[in-house]
């Protein structure tokens, strides 16, 4: 059966843009363009988040639809845990949707999919050609998130006497400490995915100057994920041992602890771009900051910084709307309104695109800009990648430092599902 009909998503990022495309400040969603050619209906799976909700994907596609008498955009939300499951189990029913949003292209999916190298204008999406698949582009986005980022609380930090925000790990676990003797908790974590992708996103610059080729080395044996990330797992260990970070934050939904940063009970808060958009939304009587994740000692900051596709769209080459299904996708990666509007609404990024900045934007803009490299980021995308349901098993192990595992022990456990799983 089809999932309810439901309109929600994720938004998305960008850079390396050279299409000129002009924004409006308001992001609003104009009556623009796309028009002619097929009717019927398209399905898309979308992920679900806190800043994309149905109404906002309603209003997003709705100016496509009126430019295209006869096309119905049907939103499609995930029936599982995820889109990942949830695409498995329409592909598995004989049932997909004709586009899916949020999954990057790997070797298992990617017979199934449209091949889209051959389309002029894919080729400056943002990140198109890192994120391709042996040569081919399977991935266009909207824009770039950027990863590796640490929010702060200014007050915060003056009250714990920090007047420069830390440039390396040494000098954050130094900063973390006079956060906690000024009666804050020093970093705001919780359960669910956060806990896992913090400290990926946190070691993103240090991991990508210590071992370059990492994804590569990792498949050709010269190094493990375990063995390369053992020195963080330790670090992360030693702020838990200090209280640094709450050892009861499993318990605690991603939400609510964005929730809990926001209301000034943290020091810092390690997250993607999108939070700006959170930040933006709420009521506050602090101001937040944001600097790019340390490097380790003796490394040169800023480093790479971490960065994913923003709203990743794949078309399926099963659909039976090819040309329809493509012409949308065409249009919410380029078409001017439908680019804003996405960036906007979950606080992303792209080179060459104007819209209405909040003071944080400005700020992760500027770390854009300064980043002398983009790396990717966790399970990666492209051709540097770890095998698919890495960023889900890397969670999983890191949470075992909660619960009395050792660094080594989660760092073999690691290696152990890496192997198991690489093909």
């Amino acid at each position: 059966m089809r999932p309810a009909r439901t309109r929600g998503g994720i938004a998305v990022l960008g850079a390396l843009l050279s299409l000129t495309l002009a924004g409006c400040g308001g992001g609003g969603f104009a009556d623009s363009g796309a028009a002619g050619g097929g009717t019927g209906s398209i399905r898309i799976l979308v992920n679900v988040t806190p800043n994309l909700t149905q109404d906002f994907w309603d209003r997003l596609v709705a100016p496509f639809e009126k430019a295209n008498p006869g096309v119905d955009v049907v939103i499609e939300a995930p029936s599982g845990k995820g889109v990942s499951d949830t695409l498995q189990q329409q592909l598995a029913a004989g049932d997909p949707p004709d586009v899916v949003e949020t999954l990057m292209a790997d070797p298992t999916l990617a017979p199934q999919l449209v091949d889209l190298t051959g389309e002029d204008w894919v080729k400056n999406t943002p990140l198109a050609q890192e994120a391709s698949l042996g040569g081919k582009i399977y991935n266009v986005g909207v824009g770039e998130q950027a990863q590796s980022l640490v929010f702060y609380n200014k007050t915060a930090f003056t009250k714990a006497g920090i007047t420069t925000p830390p440039s390396t790990l040494d000098e954050m676990t130094q900063d973390l400490g006079k956060l906690k003797t000024a009666g804050y908790l020093p970093l705001q974590t919780s359960g669910d995915f956060a806990t896992g992708l913090q400290l990926l996103q946190l070691t993103d610059p240090a991991l990508a100057a210590a071992t370059p080729q990492f994804y590569q080395d990792v498949r050709a044996g010269k190094t493990t994920v375990g063995k390369a990330m053992l020195p963080y797992l330790k670090l992360y260990q030693s702020w838990l041992d200090q209280g640094y970070v709450d050892k009861n934050a499993l318990g605690l939904k991603y939400p609510d602890a964005e929730t809990a940063f926001l209301q000034g009970k943290a020091g810092m808060f390690v997250m993607g771009s999108w939070f700006t958009a959170s930040e933006a939304k709420a009521k506050k009587d602090f101001e937040v900051g944001v600097f790019a994740a340390p490097v380790s000692s003796g490394q040169k900051s800023p480093g790479a910084q971490g960065a994913t596709m923003a709203a990743p769209y794949l078309i399926m080459k099963s659909t039976q709307h090819r040309d329809l299904a493509t012409k949308l996708v065409r249009w919410l990666v380029t078409d001017q309104q439908a680019v804003v509007a996405q960036l906007k609404q979950d606080g992303n990024f792209r080179t060459g695109v104007q819209r209405e900045f909040t003071p944080l934007e400005q700020q992760v803009q500027k770390i854009l800009d300064a980043a002398p490299a983009k790396v990717a980021q966790g399970e990666g995308y492209g051709d540097s990648t770890l095998p698919r349901g890495f960023n889900s098993a890397w969670n999983t192990e890191v949470q075992g430092l909660y619960i009395g595992h050792s660094p080594e022990t989660v760092a073999d456990a690691v290696d152990r599902w890496v192997s198991a799983h690489a093909k």
